[in-house]
């Protein structure tokens, strides 16, 4: 895709699922990749796949709900390639799908922490770095649930919120030359949601029966929109909750 080729595109939550394919497919298009995970053993995993079908990429350990942690990810990303073109927000978790009066604070805090506040953080060094270069282009990852109440209450409420985050970054830093958009993925077939089929049982089926397409997406097939709105095919689209979700929300 164009204006992917030879830029440097850090990668959040990349040791699986969503992360590890929209990893890959930068490298595929030519960028030089920084995976980020609290996972060690699975970016390295990340990093084998990408250099053996002859891309390039490092890993950097990072916990999102760090702030040390994530300015230290970007300083390793500019020290290894040079400052961020392209970032992909991705790393979260799935957190308790009890109902909400039976939600405990602890998974409140945790889910938000890593859903929500770590994009802020994540945000926060990005467009200073990208704004700083000349631009960039950010890609959060919220969901179906960012737009309706397709989850539990933590969860759906940190989706929100990250479609709340990308609006403003898009709004305030539109004119320092950087896109920031979202992409709103439902039901992808990844280790995450295996872990709330086990729990929700039959509700996850109907949420898949639900959608016009009648099936579950792809890792890649979410990862090919997220380059997308890091291209120059994508160069006025800024702002935007991409919806992936074989027409569940329809």
């Amino acid at each position: 895709m164009n204006g992917i080729s030879d830029g440097v595109a850090v990668v959040t939550g990349a040791a699986g699922g969503i992360g590890r394919a929209a990893a890959e497919r930068f490298a595929e298009e030519g960028a030089r990749v920084v995976a980020a995970d609290v996972d060690g053993d699975g970016i390295e995993e990340t990093i084998d796949e990408i250099e053996s079908a002859g891309g390039e990429a490092t890993a950097v350990e990072t916990d999102v709900t760090d702030e040390g942690s994530v300015a230290a990810l970007i300083e390793a990303a500019e020290e290894s390639y040079g400052v961020p073109d392209m970032a992909f927000n991705n790393a979260g978790i799935e957190g308790d799908h009890a109902p909400l009066a039976e939600q405990s604070i602890e998974d409140w805090d945790r889910t938000i922490a890593v859903n929500q506040t770590g994009v802020w953080l994540c945000l926060k060094e990005e467009l200073a770095a990208m704004a700083d270069d000349g631009g960039g282009r950010i890609v959060n990852t919220a969901s179906i649930a960012g737009l309706a109440a397709a989850g539990p209450g933590p969860y759906v409420a940190s989706k929100h919120g990250v479609i709340g985050l990308t609006r403003v970054a898009a709004a305030q830093y539109g004119p320092e030359g950087v896109r920031v958009n979202a992409v709103c993925p439902g039901v992808i077939n990844t280790e995450m949601v295996a872990r709330s089929a086990e729990e929700m049982g039959e509700q996850m089926q109907a949420f898949i029966d639900a959608k016009p397409l009648g099936r579950m997406g792809q890792p890649e097939e979410v990862a090919s929109a997220v380059v997308w709105l890091c291209s120059d095919d994508a160069s006025f689209v800024t702002g935007h909750p991409l919806v992936i979700d074989g027409g569940y929300m329809a």
